[in-house]
């Protein structure tokens, strides 16, 4: 699911937008997707003989746009708040790891799907987004995604949830992490299950 919503992103910047005078949600998606696309048609050699070297235009293009610890915090839930400290800070450093090593992932996969923008409905909090989109994976039927942003203490938007195909992303993470730390027996146990793939996907 979140290849779909990275391949998606990565689209976006094929696609006119409204023009505004001050940032606005899609105008930052537009503008980081552009960027991204460009880096990668640029980069194109170096990445066919080094898949790594995606790994680093997405962690300086695209992660500073996403909002990991408001994420970490939903993903866990009453995990979060009963994690210390030094727990909550590894998981959102393994959480975010995770994150680029799946969206690299898919933009090596990527193969000119097309994506469609919805019309922009009114938003009652000035504070909060949902950009809504539908893409079309090869040949199969359009799937809707819209991504979920709000504007922090800074002025700056960020993502914090994208919801596929009216399945969202923080709720398929929790159920998922749920499950492992359940299984597992502690938080504790699944970061250092985190970190040991993180591990691997580096050799």
């Amino acid at each position: 699911m979140f290849r779909i919503f990275a391949l998606s992103l990565l689209l976006l910047a094929s696609h006119a937008l409204q023009a505004d005078t001050e940032q606005t949600a899609n105008n930052l998606i537009q503008v980081t997707a552009k960027r991204m696309l460009n880096q990668i048609e640029e980069d194109r050699t170096q990445i066919n003989s080094n898949p790594r070297h995606v790994y680093d235009l997405v962690n300086e293009i695209l992660i500073p746009h996403i909002d990991f610890e408001r994420m970490s915090r939903w993903v866990l839930g009453k995990h979060w708040r009963r994690a210390n400290d030094e727990e909550k800070q590894e998981f959102v450093t393994e959480f975010r790891n995770l994150i680029i090593r799946t969206y690299s992932t898919a933009l090596l996969e990527y193969s000119g799907q097309e994506i469609h923008f919805l019309p922009v409905r009114d938003q009652s909090d000035p504070n909060r987004a949902s950009v809504r989109t539908e893409i079309r994976p090869g040949n199969g039927p359009m799937i809707p995604i819209s991504y979920d942003l709000y504007r922090n203490d800074t002025g700056k938007w960020k993502v914090y949830d994208v919801a596929i195909d009216g399945i969202s992303l923080i709720a398929n993470y929790r159920s998922s992490f749920s499950s492992q730390i359940r299984r597992s027996g502690s938080l504790s146990r699944v970061i250092n299950q985190m970190k040991s793939r993180s591990q691997q996907a580096k050799k």
